[in-house]
């Protein structure tokens, strides 16, 4: 059972625009049928009614687009895949778990790229977990569904270096292309029947969990490099953010100092040289990007010309 990758009939699933480079792949390379999204959501003050970046893309380039609200046990979706009988699925970050009832329709099975190097990070914050933890490495993985959630047998991996400076948008963006490299250097051997996969290592597992709001927010007596990380994972969402005079204030970057001895209380704000830093429960962190809520980004500079009287005060 082969098929060449021109003539395969791939359904493809996801919503962020992490999908987009295996969305444009398949599409250039395949005979895309379809694009399965999660249903538009309202979005902003005004909670607008709004596509995922999938749903966009995909209705510029006339495929047709289903958004069920669920996939389980939701018969007339079933049966709208089977009409459209797949060779294979390809899912991205689509955020609901394929039944059994769907992964047994296309010939070949359902790809899915997962942005970590499985079994480590199984679940949906792969990316935050990673730059949290202090890895210097990450990676995609391409791995066929089972109805467990990231423990289907790999296909295939790549690694790519975590840097000092790289935050979510960063890693997230370097992730996205390298899934789609990983999708076009395997799907023409794997419709060829020349790659099996490989089940994981179970026993190795690693888990995260779903990012919240409440996960941005500082603890000061955390040590400097733990909160620069939280500062790097969570930008731009939830952001990592403090209270100052009632307001939520964000810290868009920051620096590691841990080599002062200084004899100051835990969340004190002060300035050195017109660096503006804060001590945290071991050494200390300088704050260079900053936005009080309801205001624009500011440099530390920027914010201590019209907020000095920051100094001195005690972050909670």
């Amino acid at each position: 059972m082969s098929i060449e990758s021109k003539k395969a009939k791939i359904i493809f699933m996801g919503t962020p625009d992490f999908g987009l480079p295996v969305l444009k792949y398949l599409i250039e390379q395949t005979n895309v049928v379809a694009a399965v999204t999660q249903p538009d959501k309202k979005v902003g003050r005004s909670q607008t009614l709004t596509p995922s970046p999938i749903k966009r893309f995909a209705i510029e380039k006339n495929i047709p687009v289903f958004q069920p609200e669920q996939v389980k046990a939701n018969s007339e979706f079933i049966k709208q895949i089977k009409d459209l009988n797949p060779d294979l699925i390809v899912v991205v970050a689509y955020g609901f778990i394929l039944p059994k009832a769907i992964l047994g329709i296309p010939k070949f099975g359902a790809i899915n790229i997962h942005a970590s190097l499985l079994p480590k990070y199984r679940g949906a914050s792969p990316i935050q977990s990673a730059i949290l933890n202090g890895d210097e490495e990450t990676g995609v993985s391409l791995m066929l569904l089972d109805e467990a959630m990231d423990h289907g047998p790999i296909l295939a991996q790549k690694k790519v270096k975590i840097l000092p400076y790289d935050d979510f948008e960063s890693l997230h963006d370097k992730l996205a292309g390298l899934g789609s490299e990983l999708l076009m250097e395997t799907l023409p051997d794997y419709l060829a029947g020349k790659i099996q996969g490989k089940k994981q290592k179970d026993a190795e597992a690693t888990y995260c969990q779903l990012i919240k709001k409440e996960d941005g927010k500082i603890d000061w007596n955390k040590p400097a490099i733990e909160i620069e990380r939280q500062v790097r994972a969570f930008n731009p969402w939830p952001g990592a953010f403090t209270n100052w005079e009632g307001k939520n204030l964000k810290i868009l970057k920051s620096e590691v100092h841990e080599l002062e001895q200084v004899s100051r209380v835990v969340g004190e704000v002060y300035e050195v040289n017109n660096v503006l830093k804060v001590q945290c429960g071991r050494g200390q962190l300088e704050l260079i990007e900053l936005q009080l809520e309801g205001k624009n980004k500011m440099s530390a500079k920027e914010f201590l010309n019209g907020y000095a009287k920051i100094i001195g005060t005690i972050l909670t």
